[in-house]
Parts: C-alpha cells; sequence; structure tokens
C-alpha cells in the first residue's frame, strides 16, 4: 500500500483502506429533475462519488438540488471560469475537479484555491491525453505516459504552491497500456490519492473490457483509491461493472460466482442457472464465494476452494460445501435450495 496523504472527499475518507466507486451524471445540466432522479439511481446502485458538469452558472442550481437528495458526496467538473468554481464552493459540492493550468491568471487560481481551503473542499486535478498543454505535447510528440506525468506534476506544483496539499489526482487516457503506465510512475511521484479511470473506453462491451484491463492491473499494483468505468451508457451500468472489478481483484466483499465454461459432459442448464444464481446474489451482504458447475462427479472436486456450490446433471443437482454433499435435489429446486443454504453461512 502507497504512503498516502489522506484527503476527505464529503464523509469519506481517501486512505487507501476502501476502494469507492464514482460514476458522473450524463443528464442534460439543464434539467436538474432529471439529474437529481439519476443522481439517485446511482447512488442505489452502489455510487459512492457522484460528479456533475458545472459548464455555466445557471448549472450551479444543480448541486443543493442533489445534495438534498443523496448522501453521496458531490463532485463539481470545472472547466476554464474560476468563478463557476467560487460559486460551486458556496453551493455546498463536496469536491472540485479543475486543471488549475486553464482556469487563467495566477490571482484565479489562488481565488479558487483559498476559497477550497476555507470550505475543506479538495481538489481533483484532472488530466486527460487530449488536454494536454502545446509545450509538453511538442516537447514528446505524442500523449505518452511521461507527458501526462509531466503536466500533472506541473499542476501539483502549482497548488503546492499555494501551500494547498488537499488533492487528488486523475491522469486518464483512452489507451489502457498508457494509461496504466501514466498511473505507474505518477504513483512513484506523488503521494496523493489518486481516481483511476480508462477515459472514453466505449461502449459497455468494450469499455468494461479496456476498463477491467486497466483499472483491474492498478488496483492488483496497490494503486488507486477512486475508481470510475467511462462508458457510452446509462452511468448505472458504470457502477455495476466498477463493482464487479472490484470483487474480481478481492477488493470487496459481496458474492463471487465461479462457473464452469461447460462442456459436452455437461448434463444441466448451467447457463441459466449460473446467470440466474448471479442476479439473485448480487445484493446478498456476504463475502463468500459460490461455485456453479456442470458434472456432478468434478464439480465439488474443482470448486474446493468456493464457501458452496452448485453441481449437477440429467435433471438432478447437489450442493456441496468444500468435497462434501449436503443436499441433492431436482434440477428445478436447485437455485432456491442453493439460496437456502447461502442463508445459513
Amino acid at each position: 500500500m502507497r504512503d498516502l496523504k489522506t484527503v476527505r472527499v464529503g464523509d469519506l475518507i481517501l486512505d487507501g483502506k476502501r476502494i469507492y466507486i464514482q460514476s458522473m451524471l450524463n443528464v442534460p445540466s439543464t434539467d436538474i429533475e432529471g439529474s437529481v432522479k439519476q443522481a439517485k439511481a446511482l447512488e442505489a446502485a452502489g455510487c459512492d462519488i457522484i460528479r456533475a458538469a458545472i459548464p455555466d452558472m445557471d448549472a450551479v442550481r444543480l448541486i443543493p438540488a442533489i445534495k438534498s437528495e443523496v448522501k453521496a458526496p458531490l463532485v463539481a467538473d470545472i472547466h476554464f471560469d474560476y468563478r463557476i468554481a467560487l460559486a460551486a464552493a458556496d453551493a455546498g459540492v463536496d469536491k472540485i475537479r479543475i486543471n488549475p493550468g486553464n482556469i487563467g491568471s495566477p490571482e484565479r487560481v489562488r481565488a479558487v484555491v483559498d476559497k477550497c481551503r476555507e470550505k475543506m473542499i479538495p481538489i481533483r486535478i484532472g488530466v486527460n491525453s487530449g488536454s494536454l498543454e502545446k509545450d509538453i505535447l511538442k516537447k514528446y510528440g505524442s500523449p505518452c505516459a511521461e507527458a501526462l506525468v509531466e503536466s500533472a506534476m506541473r499542476h501539483i506544483k502549482i497548488l503546492e504552491d499555494l501551500k494547498f496539499y488537499d488533492t487528488v489526482i486523475s491522469i486518464k487516457s483512452s489507451n489502457v497500456k498508457t494509461m496504466t503506465e501514466s498511473y505507474r510512475l505518477l504513483s512513484k511521484k506523488c503521494d496523493y490519492p489518486l481516481h483511476l479511470g480508462v477515459t472514453e473506453a466505449g461502449t459497455n462491451h468494450m469499455g468494461v473490457i479496456k476498463s477491467a484491463i486497466g483499472i483491474g492491473s492498478l488496483l492488483l499494483d496497490g494503486i488507486g483509491e477512486t475508481i470510475r468505468v467511462s462508458l457510452t451508457d446509462d452511468p448505472v451500468n458504470e457502477v455495476a461493472a466498477a463493482r464487479d472489478i472490484l470483487k474480481a481483484v478481492d477488493k470487496t466483499g459481496g458474492v463471487k460466482i465461479v462457473s464452469c465454461p461447460t462442456c459436452g459432459r455437461t448434463r444441466i442448464d448451467l447457463i441459466s442457472l449460473a446467470k440466474e444464481i448471479e442476479l439473485k446474489t448480487l445484493d446478498i451482504d456476504k463475502n463468500i464465494t459460490v461455485a456453479v458447475m456442470g458434472c456432478i462427479v468434478n464439480g465439488p472436486g474443482e470448486a474446493r476452494e468456493a464457501d458452496i456450490g452448485l453441481a449437477g446433471g440429467d435433471g438432478v443437482a447437489v450442493i456441496f460445501k468444500g468435497d462434501r454433499m449436503i443436499k441433492k435435489i431436482p434440477e428445478s429446486e436447485a437455485v432456491d435450495a442453493l439460496l437456502e443454504e447461502i442463508e445459513k453461512l
């Protein structure tokens, strides 16, 4: 685990002990009612931190409207106009996402920093491969990892020169290799909490794959305190994908499903069973592994490390713990019987 500067976002502490899921509203900022509705849906889906674009002064109205309906901390995403950042802070936002270099003069940056210090609001510096400074891009010739990190360190210095250290850093690219190389390099150069994500990752299918590779590999390295799966989709799906990534790298609890890919020996509708079990255990708050196997003979042995499992064939299913069978039932009763045993764990 990295030795981190601890940053508070609302009631959440970014200290590396827990990874927080973030997503972003994609309802037009002019639609207050729709934005509130989506924020509530994200929170209900398990989103820990919600970000909203605040493109103009009128959009600042989103902040109190959302804050009155959800408990999750709210981040204001702001570009260029320092006055919007000041207004967002006064409106009660929990974090501000800016690039200090594009806010304007040093006096304007200082005004934002002083306001955030007064309100005890952290700043997230967001560096993207598509928004690198011209001189850095000219120096490196492309938005490579070294270029992204140099840009991030430049923005960090702006805040540190103003004695501001309540900072979170993101350094995103749509290229998974560049993204992972950038965060690994940055993690050696600073001790601020890092927000991970593959930006512009794509639609649900490829976007989840790219995010799982990029975010997951960094989490396995002990890098990252908050994550966002960026999808061209309903942001609720971003939260579901992020939860699955955290499960896959053992960074959160909940039911983990282990299921065999099926083969010519399979004599049970394993694909349907696995999908139904996954859906019905989604919200069970138990840190357990459930095996769903397609062969009575080999299933229990292959899934010995699971807490509980199901295997079957020819209309019959068995429930087992370790390599011990505890119940034999008709295939049609398999899911309900398994859920009953899970309740007992």
